[in-house]
Parts: C-alpha cells; sequence; structure tokens
C-alpha cells in the first residue's frame, strides 16, 4: 500500500482527544470531563503546538478554538486536512454563519459556539468519531522513486530531496490524496486552482509539465503521473508494476502523453 502509520496504535485503549485552545482554564475543564467520559487527553495552547501533538499522538478527535494565538484555527483545519481525517470538532466564541460554514467547508466535521453544554459537546464528539474513518500522522506516499511525506511537506526522488513551488507542492499532494484515482482535468483545476478557474486548463498542462520535470526520470515518457486521455491524469500507486499494466493494455495504441 502507497500510505503506511510510522507509529502503532492500541486499538483497545480508550480514545484519544488533542485539545487546542488559549484557555488553561477551559482546557481544564474539559480535561476533566472528557477523562471522567473515557477518553485519554493531550492539550495545545496554539496551534504550531496542536499540530505537533495531533502528528505524535494520533487522537481519534480533535477539539480545536478558531482564536489561537500564533494562527487562525482555520489554518490549523487547513493543515491538518493536508494529511490527516481525523474528525475535528470546532469550539469557538465566532458564532456568524460565515465563520461556521468556512470551517465546516474547510474540514472541519462540526462547529459548537463557546459558551456550550458539555452534554451536547460529548453527544457531538461520539458522532464526529462514528462518522469519520480516522486516517492519521506520518503519511508517507511511496511510488517508484517517488516518496511524499505528507507532515513534513517533503519530497524525494531515488532518496534525493527535491523543491516545488507552492502550486506544484499542491498538485502534487491532490495527486498523492487520490493515488491511483483517475482525476479529471475539472476536478484538478477546481481542487488546486479554485472553483472559478475550472475551464483554466493551459495552466494545468504548464505545472503538470513543470511537475514531470522534477519527479519523472523520463518527463516525455512519464511513469508516475500518466496522462488518461481526454480526461485528465493519474498517479500511479507503484509505477513499476502499473506500467507495465498499462502498456498490455495500449499494446498497439498510440499513447497521448500532455
Amino acid at each position: 500500500m502507497a500510505f503506511r502509520d510510522t507509529t502503532m496504535k492500541d486499538e483497545s485503549a480508550e480514545p484519544i482527544i488533542v485539545v487546542i485552545d488559549d484557555e488553561q482554564q477551559l482546557r481544564r475543564l474539559l480535561r476533566v470531563s472528557l477523562e471522567a467520559n473515557g477518553y485519554r487527553v493531550f492539550e495545545a495552547p496554539n496551534g504550531k503546538l496542536g499540530l505537533v501533538e495531533v502528528a505524535s499522538r494520533r487522537p481519534d478527535l480533535v477539539v480545536l478554538d478558531l482564536g489561537l494565538p500564533d494562527m487562525d484555527g482555520l489554518d490549523v483545519v487547513a493543515r491538518l486536512r493536508e494529511w490527516s481525517a481525523v474528525p475535528i470538532v470546532i469550539l469557538s466564541v465566532r458564532d456568524s454563519e460565515h465563520d461556521k460554514v468556512t470551517a465546516l467547508r474547510g474540514g472541519a466535521d462540526d462547529y459548537l459556539t463557546k459558551p456550550f453544554s458539555t452534554a451536547e459537546l460529548l453527544v457531538r464528539l461520539q458522532v464526529a468519531r462514528r462518522h469519520a474513518q480516522t486516517e492519521v500522522a506520518a503519511a508517507i506516499f511511496t511510488s517508484g522513486t517517488l516518496k511524499v511525506d505528507l507532515t513534513s511537506r517533503s519530497v524525494n526522488v531515488n532518496g534525493q530531496p527535491v523543491r516545488l513551488t507552492k502550486t506544484e507542492y499542491a498538485l502534487l499532494r491532490f495527486f498523492v490524496r487520490n493515488a491511483g484515482k483517475v482525476l479529471t482535468h475539472s476536478q484538478i483545476m477546481e481542487s488546486v486552482w479554485g472553483p472559478n478557474n475550472r475551464e483554466k486548463t493551459n495552466y494545468l498542462h504548464v505545472y503538470m509539465t513543470y511537475l514531470r520535470e522534477k519527479i519523472e526520470e523520463t518527463p516525455a515518457k512519464p511513469a508516475l503521473l500518466v496522462t488518461e486521455p481526454r480526461i485528465g491524469y493519474r498517479l500511479n500507486v507503484d509505477s513499476r508494476f502499473q506500467l507495465s499494466a498499462d502498456r498490455t493494455k495500449l499494446k498497439g495504441a498510440k499513447l497521448e502523453n500532455a
């Protein structure tokens, strides 16, 4: 499998929850309530430490405040969603519809405003955990000579680090998170460049060329980022095996590359 976890987890243990909030009194209240209901609780007073806790603890749930001292909670959600599917429940004094919609669209699973009922929070945590499939911690993708560490945002080819621009990395990350799937041009454009750029596929062709030049052994004959003619592209889960399968299927046919 392309992804692997670098840490082991005892499935029989009580569920782990990371609370990211700068209010010490609130963290103390949550710890008492959550531990009384069978959770193991770890705390972080800011976003950066919260990201570290999630990466190291592999929690079953995250409770997150939006008003953190070092970074906005929405940025924490975005960073977590780059490599983790852990359920995230927002606790915030922000009660506008815009804030709630933005957080939920950004990847949060639920939103509860302060002040809140502890009983309601416990129920929402149970629902979030039940509905979400947790895939946390050091997700490392490998295919052929390519290695992508989503937690550290590092890319290596043949054991050597590769420097990517912000857009190149966003493009590669989208392929990694959908490895083996055929992605249409419009899907890729919307994910990387936004919904208003679905039809501007010339951007995609240019950046696919840039990306292939950096990660493919032979960019003119890509083995990792392969073209699906008239549809889009696909990142091979393991190019050594997939490429031979493609050659068998396409024997006698003309190969098309963007």
